[in-house]
């Protein structure tokens, strides 16, 4: 393998605007495979480039690092199909409340009253976002 084929760890890092110690980290965790060592530096390949990028990306859809872990080492297509099926349902859940959170600031933007909370639109909004209704009926005083 050629030298422009291999990276230190610092270039790495660099690369993705991380901390050495952090691929270290994934390294012990199990979530990048150790690199190749040349006189006891780490030489990282284009397959750890891949990986690192793909890290990234699973950690911004909210994954946790164990959860990336399962799903890079599980051992079947349908065991990592079923990991990131529930992966998916909670990321479609947390994009159901952004929506509702985002329809909510959106109203206060735009909206005159002097005190929102009494405002009968942002009451209706709060009041869907907020789900179905425990059947509770809260009369007023």
């Amino acid at each position: 393998m050629k030298s422009s084929d291999w990276m230190q760890i610092g270039e790495l890092a660099e690369r993705f605007g991380l901390a050495p110690h952090v691929l270290r980290h994934w390294e012990a965790m199990g979530l990048l495979a150790p690199a190749t060592r040349v006189n006891g530096r780490r030489r990282y390949t284009r397959d750890h480039v891949i990986r690192v990028l793909t890290i990234i990306r699973a950690k911004a859809a909210g994954m946790s690092l164990e959860q990336i872990r399962d799903v890079l080492t599980v051992s079947s297509q349908a065991g990592r199909q079923e990991l990131l099926r529930r992966h998916h349902a909670e990321l479609e859940h947390r994009l159901q409340e952004i929506a509702a959170s985002k329809a909510l600031i959106e109203h206060l933007m735009r909206c005159t009253a002097d005190d929102f909370t009494q405002c009968p639109d942002f009451r209706r909004i709060a009041e869907n976002a907020a789900g179905p209704h425990t059947g509770c009926v809260v009369r007023p005083s």
